[in-house]
C-alpha cells in the first residue's frame, strides 16, 4: 500500500448529507469524492476577514472546508459595510470575529471555526500559522502579511496571496522553496501605505473568489495554482494578465 493510498484511506468518509449538500461540486473534473475529503480534513487560516477575507470565508465554509481559523480584531464600522459582507448593520459597534462565525454558521453548521480576536503580528503568527494546512492573506497592513509570511515559510506552509486597490486586484501562490518568498516582491513595509484605501466591494470580492478556489486547488491537489505567476485584472478596463515571478 503506498502512502498517498493510505493518507486517503484516512480521510472521513462523506455522510449522505455532506454529499447531498456538494453534489454539483462533486462532479467536477478531478475534484469527487477525494478531494472533498480532503477539504472536509483541512484547516485554513484567514488573516482578516474584511473585503477580501469574509468572502474567501463564505466561500470555503459553502465548499466544505472543515475547519477555518478567523484573525480579526476590533468591532464593525459603518464604514465596513460596503464590503465585509460577513458583517451586518444590526452588528455595528460588536466585535467583527463574533460577526463572522455568526454569518458562516448559518450557511454552515458543521464546520468548526477558531475565532482569534487579534490581528496577525510577529507574536502570535507562528503559534497560528503552524495549526493550518493553507493560509489565505487578505490583511490591509503589510507588518502583517511580512509577520505571516515569514512564519508560514518557515513551516513549509502554502500562502494564497490576494490583494486590491481601487478597482484593480493581484492573486498568486507563495509556497518556497517551489516559489519565490513574499520578502521577494515586498522586501519590508511600503513608506507611506495605510489601512484605507479607495476600493469597491465588488473589486474585493470577485479577487476573493479566486483566491477561495486557489486554497480549494491546493488542499484538494488539483488543478494548477498560481506558483509563481502573479494574476493581475483592471476592472475599470476588464483587462488580465498572468505574469511570470522569477
Amino acid at each position: 500500500m503506498n502512502e498517498s493510498y493510505a493518507a486517503e484511506h484516512q480521510l472521513p468518509e462523506l455522510s449522505d448529507e455532506e454529499r447531498a449538500l456538494r453534489e454539483w461540486q462533486l462532479d467536477v473534473r478531478d475534484f469527487g469524492e477525494s478531494g472533498q475529503r480532503r477539504l472536509q480534513a483541512s484547516t485554513v487560516l484567514i488573516s482578516r476577514v474584511g473585503g477580501l477575507g469574509s468572502v474567501v470565508a463564505y466561500e470555503l465554509a459553502a465548499a466544505g472546508v472543515g475547519r477555518l481559523i478567523l484573525a480579526h480584531a476590533g468591532n464593525v464600522q459603518p464604514s465596513d459595510l460596503n464590503r465585509q459582507l460577513l458583517m451586518t448593520h444590526d452588528w455595528i459597534g460588536k466585535p467583527r470575529i463574533e460577526s463572522a462565525v455568526r454569518r458562516l454558521h448559518e450557511l454552515n453548521p458543521h464546520m468548526q471555526i477558531e475565532a482569534v480576536s487579534e490581528n496577525m503580528s510577529s507574536a502570535n503568527a507562528a503559534d497560528l500559522v503552524s495549526r493550518a494546512d493553507c493560509i489565505v492573506d487578505a490583511a490591509p497592513l503589510f507588518e502583517e502579511r511580512l509577520a505571516m509570511n515569514d512564519a508560514a515559510e518557515a513551516r513549509g506552509i502554502p500562502v494564497v496571496e490576494a490583494a486590491m486597490y481601487e478597482l484593480e486586484a493581484s492573486l498568486t501562490v507563495i509556497h518556497p522553496p517551489e516559489t519565490l518568498r513574499f520578502r521577494d516582491l515586498v522586501p519590508e513595509v511600503p513608506p507611506g501605505w495605510k489601512r484605507r484605501f479607495p476600493v469597491f466591494g465588488a473589486v474585493s470580492g470577485t479577487v476573493a473568489c479566486m483566491a477561495a478556489m486557489e486554497a480549494i486547488k491546493l488542499l484538494a491537489g488539483f488543478g494548477t495554482p498560481l506558483k509563481n505567476r502573479l494574476f493581475r485584472m483592471d476592472l475599470r478596463s476588464m483587462h488580465t494578465e498572468v505574469l511570470r515571478l522569477r
